[in-house]
């Protein structure tokens, strides 16, 4: 099947990147070695909030899990995708069901009718990408994600 979902451009991911502070990690293994605990573990060195979306632990490096997108309270920025391509769409009905203005889809994670649903609903979709190796080529591996303006209240 021929690919549709055309990624948005550097400029638009690194808005994207620097304007997000809370991201869902849906498939935040609790197991160091693997590629979503890096990524999450980087995100957080950042400054970012990191909420695992898992089923089967209460904390992944010292956070709160949740076993749905939309059971996480406030909501988040960002949502980024740890999962086999085939169960990208029940994350994608999860994600806008929980109004997510975003989503995020790792390496090899391709659902082209999800992307299509998403955006259509106005959310940004970046998809088969790495959201560590972007951030490190367009924010570079030593930027933060600033601190949340103390005068707003947090969601």
């Amino acid at each position: 099947m021929a690919r549709s979902h055309r990624n948005p451009g550097d400029g638009a991911v690194r808005d994207l990147l620097a304007r997000s502070r809370r991201i869902a990690v849906v498939g935040l293994s609790p197991k160091p070695h693997r590629d979503s605990n890096r990524v999450a573990l980087y995100l957080l060195e950042r400054g970012y909030e990191i909420v695992p979306v898992y089923p089967r632990e209460e904390r992944i490096l010292g956070q709160q899990v949740y076993r749905r997108i939309r059971d996480i309270p406030g909501g988040v920025d960002l949502v980024n995708v740890f999962r086999r391509s085939s169960e990208l769409h029940a994350v994608f009905d999860d994600g806008l069901a929980a109004r997510a203005p975003a989503f995020w889809l790792q390496y090899g994670c391709i659902d082209e009718e999800g992307a299509e649903r998403a955006t259509a609903q106005g959310a940004v979709v970046v998809m088969d990408r790495c959201i560590m190796v972007d951030h490190a080529a367009l924010l570079g591996r030593g930027w933060h994600a600033a601190a949340p303006d103390p005068v707003t209240p947090s969601r």
